[in-house]
């Protein structure tokens, strides 16, 4: 498959991207190198192979879910920018 300016001009509308004049030939280049690239991938002989459901196939390992230490809430307010008594107190975020 071969990129024409017409194509490129195409691809460029759907992806929102501006393509100046002096760029046009750098891109149809590339984007014919990549198009040649994955017409090499085609050729090869992939018959017996099963398409991968996850790129590794370790498991998700998650620990006990077990009461631990933790801190108590003087410690856990004592660096806080600002607090009062009970809970940090954050800037409204939200009107």
């Amino acid at each position: 498959m071969k990129v024409d300016k017409e194509t490129l001009h195409k691809i460029a509308h759907l992806a929102r991207l501006e393509v100046r004049p002096e760029e046009e030939a750098g891109m149809l280049s590339s984007l014919n190198e990549v198009l040649t690239w994955m017409e090499q991938l085609n050729e090869v002989d992939t018959t017996g192979v099963e398409p991968l459901m996850h790129i590794s196939e370790e498991l998700n390992v998650v620990r006990e879910d077990a009461v631990g230490e933790h801190l108590s809430r003087e410690r856990a307010l004592a660096n806080a920018p600002q607090h009062d008594e009970q809970f940090f107190q954050v800037p409204k975020v939200l009107e």
